[in-house]
């Protein structure tokens, strides 16, 4: 067979100069597609979504067939052309409109053929009756759709081609295509089986090469009888009594390729004449007379109405050609997704797109002289609103690998019901119409241009900026939290992130160390000059290019699986035996593996403040269940553990929300934020009045509103990764006290709390005593020179590492960009001394010793040196990237968002999400410690000390 790829060279041309940048192009295009059908729907009286165009069905059946002549063509005998084969086929006849209305009224008609070849192979054909197409290409048909969208009278349908239409496209494209439109439906239609339906489009024929294909009524057919054109539906009941008495048949025809001029594959308004390229017969399309008003013929036409009909669901043989053809796979995928409840569409109100702009410029020129955290509360949360309406336009970077040109693909598996209503075990099918947006091995994302420098590695050495300006010299305590934010933070992280490393011994980092310097790399290793540790695996690029992607081997979206496990196997082994729906627990703790770390979703890094979160919402998962078995006893186990997996996620993303970030960024107008983002404004009719001008989807809460990924698949970042770089939090020494009396229990070290030796610990104090211990201290300030001593000589999987350093390189080979630039593509000034990023004396002397310039400077460096606003446990440039991804991890969520509801959650889920928060999760395990939790505050914030008891002058413990 002849290599089809050439006619792609031949007889294609990609708009904007290339496959990727065409596909940018139609992604755009497909975004609108879906708002045309929104606005349909809205004009419509049936409520649900439609097909964008070819709304109204007059014919669906199942049992029709498709037979190819044995006299077929030598030259167009390819794949499934044989001579004599035949195949099964269904067949839909409709309008071509996107809103239902009445047959009499003037429109195109189409026919859409699934042509069945086997399990694997199914070719769908297309075509309307008129010989051309009333665009040029998919910029056009889609601005005739968007001018056409809504309109159901003659006066908006003239206002849509005279006024919408020109502004769309020019006077003169608009005249073309409105006398194309007037020609095709000028012909009365009275029978659409006495129709000829013309494909329009070009398709490749195997070795024939570009064809258009028609669709004919055979001669002798039976003559309709006198339609009664006041019946709106009179095509369906035409069709319905002619299939009683005969067959409805038509000739499939081929009309090939000639040349460029006369028969375009690029421009779809120009007709493949006759004369110049006859259309030659090859088979025969059947729909066999029958019944269309029993039973089953009425649920084979709902189950056809619920098809999605693509020309890309072929065979690379017969693949589409054209621009048209190459835009109909993404606007039909987007389209059937949209109407099957698959892919959503959020529309913005035209009043906040108006009033936008000049509030948007405003704040931008204010910030130049006031910063958004100086302003009144009202006006800093509008502020806000705007950095990140800017961010969402300009910080999110699609760095998936996607299809271009587009391919020819079999017709998609439905959706298994079970992922509906149940989060995957690995993040797949959040997202119903891309499966594995967001799943374990999905790319990271980047919320700026990689900036991949090699020969600034080592440049400065990060063992000396370790050394200088992270290294814990005495602790600095963050003052308004306590050790349980620490813990929770890294609880979360190990959620969401997680790089694939090499094993130890594999591909490594070397880091050079600075004269004089030694590092012991394995436990008892020598001591060597190089400090060595085990290297990220990146996503091969094409053209051996660097490697700037990362995989992420957890999954991406908030749902729980450092608890569940991010795939089946382990997750099914973390449950109780016997199909329960408990997790496993040992006397109300995690069960250990054969090396005394516990059993849970992910146990990397492992510490007692990650056991105290892991035995906490795993006894929090139990109960959920226990509280369902109660309320629903005919629910199954298996539903139990789904939905109770469901409420634990969510509780911990509300939690995280409302509670650990206005804890860490303590500040009237974050903690407004939030609490809208999770519940909508307060009650506030100045607030709720601004949003409703300027953000209205602000009005609700997230949960109430529809996923949004804002034209880039949802993905967490590598930026985000950075910026989560939070391990100055974590003390190195801890005092263990008891609730009851405030005795001290031990002193211990990190080290005595690390690994194996978390699980002695916490199993000794008790849940209970263990989590006042950290309720009652503080972390440590995200500052420099406050890095945890511990974890610079910390053992990992057989290898002794820095964790400072690491953080740094990291950061480095991953191409982010440094913190001078990191800043600027957050859209704040670039400094141009130390001193703008310090007032400290000696910070900024220590700053001058490492780098030679300030666009030297590590990001996590520049981060943690700069100054934050008051209140924040961060800095500025950081909260940058966490506003922008903090909604997304909300809004992109399938089940925080549009599936976050009693049918998916049961009632008592929803109620139990609502109701419930750290305090409660707190006291409904370690009932003990109510009175000891903050009153006016969250459980992040310090608690109320038990005063020791003493005896004879002396702490009785001692």
């Amino acid at each position: 067979m002849a290599d089809t790829g050439q006619y792609e060279q031949t007889y294609e041309r990609y708009v904007g100069g290339s496959p990727e940048a065409e596909r940018r192009l139609f992604e755009r295009l497909a975004r609108e597609i879906m708002k045309v059908q929104t606005k349909n729907r809205r004009a419509g009286s049936a409520g649900s979504l439609a097909r964008t165009q070819h709304a109204k069905p007059a014919l669906g059946v199942e049992n029709a067939r498709l037979t190819f002549h044995d006299d077929i063509p030598e030259a167009l005998r390819s794949g499934f052309a044989r001579p004599g084969a035949e195949y099964p086929a269904t067949v839909r006849l409709s309008n071509a409109s996107g809103t239902r209305q009445p047959d009499a009224v003037a429109d195109l008609r189409g026919v859409a053929v699934r042509v069945t070849v086997s399990d694997e192979e199914s070719h769908d054909l297309l075509a309307t009756n008129f010989p051309v197409s009333h665009a040029r290409d998919a910029r056009e048909f889609v601005a005739f759709a968007k001018a056409m969208a809504g309109a159901n009278n003659p006066l908006q349908k003239a206002f849509g081609l005279l006024v919408k239409l020109p502004l769309a496209v020019g006077f003169s494209t608009a005249t073309r295509m409105r006398r194309n439109i007037q020609a095709a439906t000028r012909h009365t239609v009275n029978s659409l089986a006495r129709e000829t339906y013309w494909s329009r489009g070009a398709i490749l024929w195997g070795e024939a090469g570009p064809v258009r294909y028609l669709l004919r009524p055979v001669v002798g057919s039976a003559p309709e009888p006198r339609p009664e054109r006041r019946d709106p539906g009179f095509l369906h009941r035409e069709l319905a009594h002619r299939l009683v008495t005969s067959d409805v048949v038509f000739e499939l025809c081929v009309q090939r390729y000639v040349d460029e001029e006369r028969t375009p594959v690029e421009d779809g308004s120009v007709e493949w004449k006759d004369a110049i390229t006859p259309a030659v017969p090859v088979g025969r399309l059947t729909v066999p007379r029958q019944d269309l008003a029993t039973a089953e013929a009425q649920a084979a036409a709902g189950r056809v109405e619920e098809l999605a009909f693509n020309p890309w669901y072929t065979t690379d043989a017969f693949r589409p050609l054209g621009n048209l053809n190459r835009a109909r796979k993404a606007a039909y995928e987007a389209s059937a997704a949209h109407r099957q409840g698959l892919r959503f569409s959020t529309e913005e109100p035209l009043r906040n797109t108006v009033l936008g702009i000049p509030v948007g410029r405003f704040f931008a020129a204010l910030n130049r002289y006031v910063p958004w955290h100086r302003l009144p509360v009202s006006a800093s949360l509008l502020n806000l609103v705007f950095l990140r309406k800017v961010l969402r336009r300009l910080n999110l970077i699609d760095t998936d690998v996607h299809e271009a040109p587009p391919k020819a693909v079999p017709v998609p598996v439905p959706v298994d019901e079970r992922l509906r209503t149940a989060r995957s075990y690995d993040g797949t099918y959040n997202d119903l119409s891309a499966p594995s947006m967001g799943a374990v091995g999905a790319a990271f994302g980047r919320n700026l241009k990689p900036d991949y420098r090699p020969d600034l590695f080592d440049t400065p050495n990060p063992v000396t900026v370790s050394r200088t300006l992270l290294q814990r010299d005495t602790f600095v305590p963050a003052t308004s939290l306590n050790i349980l934010a620490a813990a929770w933070i890294q609880f979360q992280v190990h959620d969401w992130v997680n790089h694939r490393r090499y094993p130890v011994g594999g591909k490594a980092v070397e880091v050079p160390l600075p004269p004089g310097s030694t590092w012991h790399n394995t436990p008892g290793g020598p001591p060597e000059n190089v400090m060595r540790f085990a290297e990220n695996e990146g996503i091969q690029l094409p053209g051996n290019r660097p490697p700037i992607l990362f995989a992420n081997t957890a999954s991406h979206w908030w749902d729980g699986s450092e608890v569940y496990g991010a795939d089946e196997q382990t997750a099914k082994f973390l449950r109780e035996a016997g199909g329960s729906a408990d997790l496993r627990l040992e006397d109300g703790h995690l069960p250990l593996g054969p090396n005394g770390i516990p059993l849970t979703g992910f146990n990397e890094s492992w510490w007692l403040g990650l056991s105290a979160m892991h035995t906490l919402f795993a006894r929090e998962h139990n109960a959920v269940c226990a509280a369902m078995r109660r309320e629903y006893p005919a629910m199954s186990e298996d539903s139990i553990y789904h939905a109770a997996r469901l409420v634990v996620s969510a509780l911990i993303a509300k939690i995280h929300t409302v509670e650990w970030t206005p804890a860490i960024l303590a500040t009237e107008a974050i903690d407004l934020g939030l609490h809208t983002n999770w519940e909508g404004p307060p009650n506030n009719w100045l607030n709720k009045l601004g949003l409703w001008l300027l953000e209205s989807h602000s009005l609700t809460g997230i949960p109430k509103t529809l996923p949004d990924h804002h034209a880039t698949p949802y993905s967490l970042t590598e930026d985000f990764v950075t910026v989560y770089r939070m391990h100055p939090l974590i003390p190195d020494d801890y005092v263990m006290r008891e609730h009851h009396f405030g005795q001290r229990l031990e002193n211990l070290g990190f080290q005595d709390i690390q690994g194996g030796a978390a699980e002695a610990a916490i199993r000794k104090t008790g849940l209970a005593d263990t989590l006042y211990s950290f309720g009652i201290a503080h972390p440590g300030a995200i500052t420099l020179n406050n890095f945890p001593r511990a974890l610079q000589r910390f053992e990992r999987d057989g290898e002794i590492i820095d964790l400072s350093v690491v953080d740094l390189v990291r950061t480095r080979r991953r191409g982010v960009p440094r913190y001078n630039d990191f800043r600027a593509g957050l859209h704040k000034p670039r400094i141009s001394r130390f001193e703008d990023l310090s007032q400290d004396p000696e910070t900024v002397a220590r700053l001058k010793d490492v780098y030679d310039s300030v666009d030297e400077i590590d990001t996590v460096v520049g981060l943690f040196a700069e100054n934050p606003p008051t209140g924040f446990g961060f800095s500025d440039t950081a909260f940058r990237i966490f506003i922008l991804m903090a909604t997304r991890r909300l809004q992109s969520d399938r089940f925080l968002t549009v599936d976050y509801r009693p049918e998916i959650y049961t009632p008592l889920g929803i109620d139990w999400v609502e109701k419930s928060g750290m305090k409660s999760v707190i006291q409904r395990h370690a009932p003990e410690l109510a009175g000891l939790l903050p009153r006016d505050a969250s459980a992040f914030a310090p608690w109320r000390q038990v005063k020791p008891m003493r005896d004879g002058g002396s702490d009785a413990a001692e």
